[in-house]
């Protein structure tokens, strides 16, 4: 146990370096951007490392919920709540974020205490990690493409569109195969499922924001076509058709 302490450890650190240096780097440039450079590197590392972990390395999630933790998940979720710990900190210091995710934060850090402490479930809590986080490096692409100007863009067009898709697909549909895969198994600890589904309903509330933003956009393009076409539209005068 001391060891996962001192790895967790190593890893708050590392981040927290990780961010100074940023700062320093980028002295032109807001606290924030250093920040969302910091979860842009997190999301990319810990995506490629639990998936990884859940598809190829371990138990397979939907199968071995509440096996014993292996080295390598134990590595993974070591770093990933170094990073929570690191994240919800600034969040908290600065006040960018609002109650929903600093409750996702929280559920985070408390659940993957857990694991490593009780030295099971692991396999599906880096199944949660993966689903979670793959949408992350999308997210805050979003947020630099704004901040460069570059968001009215395809490319920002082309973001938004995997962004909203692999969230609904596996953040929401997977997520959901690896609560009930959870929720059935008698192996996991009731705490942890518990907090598996508390972290399933934010999930839920995610999807709403996602799915009111995405109504937005909807309505935002249907009103410029419309404007657009009653511009581009043929006007009679004098029983004759003219253009505009």
């Amino acid at each position: 146990m001391v060891s996962i302490v001192l790895e967790v450890t190593c890893s708050l650190v590392a981040w927290l370096s990780l961010y100074a240096c940023f700062c320093y780097w980028h002295k032109h440039r807001s606290y924030e951007w250093s920040c969302r450079l910091v979860t842009l590197l997190h999301g990319l590392i810990v995506t490629c490392l639990s998936g990884y972990v859940a598809l190829w390395g371990g138990s397979w999630p939907l199968t071995h919920a509440g096996s014993p933790n292996t080295s390598l998940q134990i590595h993974v979720l070591s770093l990933t709540l170094g990073y929570f710990i690191f994240d919800l900190g600034w969040c908290l210091y600065f006040q960018t974020e609002g109650d929903l995710m600093l409750f996702h934060h929280t559920l985070s850090i408390c659940g993957m205490i857990m694991v490593l402490g009780l030295g099971k479930s692991a396999t599906e809590v880096n199944a949660v990690v993966f689903v979670s986080e793959i949408t992350n490096p999308l997210l805050q692409t979003r947020w630099f493409l704004r901040e460069m100007g570059c968001y009215h863009t395809l490319l920002g067009e082309v973001v938004d569109f995997f962004f909203v898709l692999l969230f609904l697909v596996l953040r929401i549909g997977g997520g959901a195969l690896i609560m009930y895969s959870m929720v059935t198994s008698p192996d996991p600890s009731w705490l942890l499922k518990a907090g598996g589904l508390a972290m399933y309903i934010v999930s839920l509330g995610f999807m709403v924001e996602i799915c009111r933003f995405v109504r937005r956009k909807m309505l935002k393009k249907y009103r410029s076509w419309i404007s657009l076409r009653s511009v581009n539209a043929p006007v009679k005068m004098n029983g004759h058709v003219t253009a505009h």
